[in-house]
């Protein structure tokens, strides 16, 4: 009773975190029909600051990491991103009123990572003192390029047996996997990510990682948040339009994936000594969907798909599930396991 009745505590204190009540701000202005509205540039530069710091603080970290430590993390979070992508693939198509190209799309967004969830988990986690390896954030690109990729090529798969049969022809074009992968890290949000990650593992750029990245964190994230409501409430309403079964996997799907990492991450724990607080962070990278790299590189990608079934259901429903239920579940979790 007093796990659950802390758990509990932990979900309504979710609510009033600042990062879960900034996403709700925003829902709320967009539901009143206010005109409010952030530029798309000031949105662009706030994602380059929130990357290029969870990129040098990840960065710095490596740099003073035993990387023989780092290795399993990663590799879980390659294959946990594969995973999310099958699962999702798998069962979304079955479902009635959903095309097969329509749920690749949908899994690779769950598959990807949201930065500024994962951001929200780390912010928690701080606040609560659970300690956790800052090369953490080096395990972003490891499953959100694998996601997007895995996703992308199905994707075009799919469109080219639903054209085929249209046509009634039966030459397949083939999958260019290299360019795919290229392009996905030509993305300006991997590209940040990785940008800092380099100048943190190769350079000294402590100096303005503290005067200028640390402490402009918090308040660039509220601002996201708040560009987030607006979107997600806008995409609630594209939502209502297509198959309902979206908002049934995205209801439950951050939970899923979740839960797989964290068993993932309990295996890492005992075979390398990662620490709970990684492991809290690895559930969260599966758990969240991409709102940064994921929507732009698939829109791209799989052209044929439908943003308003994939986007949609992940930044209505996926994140905001995420942070106000994930987060303080998986942090709880780990306080009982280990």
């Amino acid at each position: 009773m007093e796990a659950l009745s802390g758990f509990i505590s932990l979900i309504l204190a979710g609510f009033q975190t600042p990062t879960l009540g900034f996403l709700l701000g925003g829902m709320f202005m967009a539901a009143m029909g206010s005109r409010l509205n952030i530029p798309d540039q000031v949105y662009k530069f706030i994602i380059f600051v929130l990357l290029m710091k969870i990129g040098l603080r990840g960065g710095m970290e490596i740099r003073n990491a035993n990387l023989a430590e780092l290795l399993l993390p990663a590799f879980f979070a390659v294959l946990i991103g594969v995973i999310i992508v099958f699962i999702g693939k798998i069962a979304l198509a079955r479902l009635p009123g959903i095309r097969p190209v329509d749920a690749i799309a949908t899994a690779g967004l769950f598959g990807a990572v949201s930065a500024s969830t994962f951001a929200a988990a780390m912010l928690h986690l701080d606040d609560v003192g659970m300690e956790y390896e800052a090369w953490v954030s080096a395990l972003y690109p490891f499953m959100d390029i694998p996601a997007l990729v895995l996703a992308i090529v199905l994707g075009r798969l799919a469109t080219q047996k639903e054209e085929l049969k249209s046509t009634h022809k039966h030459k397949r074009k083939e999958v260019n996997i290299r360019e795919i992968v290229i392009d996905s890290l030509q993305g300006s949000a991997l590209s940040a990510l990785i940008l800092g990650l380099l100048l943190g593992l190769l350079t000294k750029p402590e100096p303005v990682y503290e005067s200028f990245y640390n402490p402009m964190f918090r308040g660039f994230l509220s601002i996201l948040m708040i560009i987030m409501g607006i979107e997600a409430w806008q995409r609630l309403s594209e939502l209502r339009r297509v198959a309902h079964w979206y908002a049934v996997y995205a209801a439950i799907a951050p939970l899923l994936h979740g839960g797989i990492a964290f068993g993932f991450g309990i295996i890492a724990h005992h075979l390398t000594g990662f620490s709970p607080g990684g492991v809290v962070l690895l559930a969260i990278l599966a758990a969240s969907s991409s709102d940064i790299s994921g929507p732009p590189t698939l829109r791209a990608g799989i052209p044929s798909a439908n943003p308003s079934a994939f986007i949609g259901s992940s930044t209505s429903i996926g994140t905001p599930i995420c942070i106000a239920i994930g987060i303080p579940l998986f942090t709880e979790l780990a306080t009982i396991v280990f």
